[in-house]
């Protein structure tokens, strides 16, 4: 068997969203994806990983994975080389589980378990749709598309969204209400009115289901450190499960500092690329909880590499999802398949809504549980109704 073809398809209105269809001479196609600068990936998959792809054997996944992230330029990041490398893993992946004829979370091992315990990212529905992704500005608020809006919820209904939360059985919840006061000071330093008015929706949230509910708070790398510092002794009171990316994820010495002062746990983080800078704040302490985001990172081959490498570690595995539907799968396959998995990212306003618009089927989730998906490869793929839209781009090289 050998590659024949590497599709990318993309539109406007999901304009982060970048899907790589690998063919082959027997017939099997396998669907990848990755998020965020879908024209650039596009370009680099085509100009420079086709020719290196074409005509090999797409089940020697390794060796391919090697030939893709060992470019001069592709140095243990989440540029554009490592999202391109990443989907195209992903889809081989898929690809070898056609093959086979199992799921791809049998293909990396099996699954360690029966369901998997999520956590709902309060986003919205057109949350990180647009290629503007600065923080706030891409919020979208006010554009009530379902029930699900619950960005806009968590900012001014905390306490509601807890309990609609609990009502479905899902007990854990990421929000970010920092990132307001960190777009007017840039970082630098924050108020005591901002402070007042971040930290409500926190206490909304625990006056209303007390310890019921899980809070994950969600920074974006947007804080200094000594700002960071007192957010988190803020924050303290009320209890958060983890303090994700409190800091730019490029100072492993920084993030140790913050990790000591702190008695929440520190996650990091969906922003590394590669194992080799995992390794540097497993080292140093810095993170308590291994974040890999398998659309950025270098795919299913690098993010199974990153979890029993967090596993040595003692530390829990926990994958990345605010992205689209296949990288959703994609991180659902992974979490199964590794015993030190600890949850699962999740979007409700996204697996309720736009991703069903594009594929065929999404994991199932139930009562706050995640169930893993059954069917040969990742378990799903693009809709036909994609494939006939008039804002979808598509470039194909072949041998």
């Amino acid at each position: 068997m050998k590659i024949t073809s590497i599709e990318t398809l993309r539109t406007e209105e999901f304009s982060n969203v970048l899907w790589v269809r690998v063919g082959t001479d027997a017939g099997i196609i396998g669907l990848g994806e990755t998020f965020y600068g879908a024209g650039a990936v596009e370009a680099h998959i085509h100009d420079t990983l086709a020719q290196r792809l074409l005509g090999r054997n797409p089940l020697h996944i390794e060796a391919l994975n090697r030939e893709m992230v060992n470019l001069p330029m592709a140095q243990s990041s989440t540029g554009t080389e490592y999202r391109a490398a990443s989907a195209l893993d992903i889809a081989l992946w898929d690809l070898f589980g056609k093959v086979c004829g199992q799921p791809v979370h049998q293909m990396l091992g099996g699954r360690t378990r029966d369901k998997l315990r999520v956590y709902n990212t309060c986003a919205g529905y057109r949350y990180v749709r647009s290629t503007n992704i600065r923080p706030v500005s891409n919020w979208s608020l006010g554009d009530a598309e379902g029930p699900y809006e619950d960005l806009d919820a968590f900012m001014n209904r905390a306490d509601v969204l807890a309990e609609s939360l609990l009502a479905e059985g899902i007990t854990a919840m990421k929000i970010w209400p920092f990132d307001p006061a960190a777009q007017e000071t840039g970082g630098l330093d924050i108020s005591a009115a901002q402070m007042k008015a971040a930290l409500e929706p926190f206490e909304k949230i625990r006056k209303a289901v007390g310890d019921k509910m899980d809070i994950m708070v969600e920074f974006h790398s947007l804080w200094n450190l000594p700002t960071a510092l007192k957010i988190a002794r803020a924050l303290e009171p009320y209890k958060p499960t983890w303090f994700e990316d409190p800091i730019r994820m490029n100072s492993p010495q920084a993030l140790a500092e913050y990790a000591r002062s702190t008695d929440v746990w520190v996650c990091a983080s969906e922003t590394l690329g590669s194992r080799w800078s995992y390794k540097e704040y497993l080292d140093r302490d810095a993170a308590h909880v291994v974040m890999v985001d398998l659309c950025w990172t270098g795919g299913l081959t690098e993010g199974r590499k990153i979890a029993a490498m967090a596993e040595t570690y003692h530390r829990p595995f926990a994958p990345h999802d605010c992205i689209g539907p296949v990288g959703f799968a994609a991180a659902v396959h992974a979490s199964f398949s590794q015993p030190n998995t600890l949850i699962q990212e999740s979007v409700r306003a996204f697996y309720r809504g736009w991703y069903n618009e594009l594929v065929t089927a999404v994991p199932r989730i139930e009562n706050g549980y995640v169930y893993p998906m059954e069917g040969e490869g990742l378990g799903l793929e693009l809709r036909p109704e994609v494939f006939e839209r008039p804002d979808l781009t598509v470039r194909r090289s072949t041998l």
